[in-house]
């Protein structure tokens, strides 16, 4: 399928990376799966190739394509494994992108340059026990005392949170204050007081580390201070707005992969003789998985190609990509599974890991609810 405003070069892209993903991704995605463990060797390929630092200028490690490459490249990966995907969409949008738009220019020297090539691996804190979707009740606590900021508290449901060299995150200088007192860090793997906890034991995305986060009286310098002060929440928001693109896209990913499985499933099966493909309920399901598909993709790349088009805000966008997106993938993977029968419920085919992959777009980075209440402030004003 073409866009109607992709490039050549998009397109190009494009089939570079589903070359990659069918040559290098394919079989290796279930065992992936199945095993639970990060796939170190296949992101050493992708690092290899600068995908870590997609969009990114090339003075600061990056190949310098644009938002919508990132999301051809997140798309691609995660019709095939989602669990790869999250960790690029993690590291690129949530841990890359707040240092690029938020961080001195030191900070892009240090930080930047080697997330962006793939020699670090970055992550974002956010979510804590107590605070999910009301961010303004975040615990984490910092407060500078001497030189140096000294933060306590807890992060949860972490992506890439044991594996990550380093971690942009949030905490509260003045919990009375809710949103308005947070501001927002970086810290490395292996400072003192700072510890990733235990790795969660998930549904789906099981190759994708997912884990607790922990503070005890860390110091960290003046200088990992991102943004200004009491400024952490608006950082964050920001930050969300590309990132729910980001989970739109791998919604669509995996999405389009269950379509992928189910059109050669009945293209090779029968029924009493007869093709699947020539039953009508199942003509019915493969054209409105197609449709829908067709109709996320559509708003995510319309929410990418104005990020690229320099849109001083695509909230409203993002929201209703992301909504959409996830709700359609549920929707999709759902029906698709039930041409499969009996088939369905195995693990000879990979729809059950679709179906379980898919589940935690309509919760991360905000739930469907959550993304209700953000389109309606849009269009209705607060």
């Amino acid at each position: 399928m073409k866009l109607a405003e992709f490039t050549d070069k998009h397109i190009a892209f494009r089939e570079e990376v589903r070359e990659f993903a069918r040559k290098e991704l394919l079989e290796e995605s279930t065992q992936i799966e199945r095993k639970g463990e990060f796939p170190w060797h296949i992101i050493n390929k992708i690092k290899e190739r600068g995908w870590l630092g997609v969009n990114f200028p090339e003075e600061y490690g990056g190949l310098g394509l644009d938002t919508t490459s990132y999301i051809i490249l997140v798309e691609e990966i995660a019709r095939v494994c989602a669990s790869t995907a999250i960790m690029i969409a993690a590291h690129v949008s949530l841990a890359c992108q707040p240092i690029y738009v938020h961080g001195t220019e030191e900070q892009k020297e240090k930080y930047l340059i080697t997330l962006a090539r793939g020699e670090k691996i970055g992550s974002f804190g956010l979510t804590e026990p107590n605070a999910g979707s009301d961010a303004g009740g975040t615990e984490t606590t910092a407060e500078f005392v001497g030189d140096k900021w000294l933060i306590n508290g807890s992060k949860r449901f972490i992506t890439n949170g044991t594996i990550a060299d380093l971690i942009v995150f949030t905490a509260t200088q003045d919990r009375t204050k809710k949103t308005h007192g947070i501001s927002a860090f970086i810290v490395e793997k292996g400072t003192k007081g700072f510890e990733p906890g235990k790795e969660e034991d998930k549904l789906g995305l099981r190759g994708s580390i997912t884990s607790e986060l922990h503070f005890e009286d860390c110091k960290l310098p003046r200088e990992n201070l991102l943004g200004k002060e009491y400024e952490g929440f608006k950082v964050f928001m920001e930050t969300l707005d590309g990132g729910r693109i980001s989970i739109g896209v791998l919604a669509l990913g995996i999405a389009q992969g269950a379509l992928d499985y189910g059109i050669k499933y009945v293209r090779e099966h029968s029924v009493n003789g007869k093709p699947l493909y020539k039953y009508q309920w199942v003509q019915k399901i493969i054209s409105d998985a197609a449709t829908e598909i067709m109709a996320a993709r559509h708003l995510i790349y319309h929410a990418a190609m104005l990020k690229d088009r320099g849109a001083e805000s695509v909230t409203e966008e993002g929201a209703m990509a992301k909504l959409f997106a996830s709700e359609v993938s549920t929707r999709v993977c759902s029906k698709i599974h039930s041409i499969f029968g009996k088939d369905g419920v195995t693990r000879k085919y990979p729809l059950e890991r679709f179906l379980r992959d898919t589940k935690l777009m309509e919760i991360g980075e905000g739930t469907s609810e959550i993304q209700r209440i953000v389109i309606s402030r849009q269009i209705l004003g607060r």
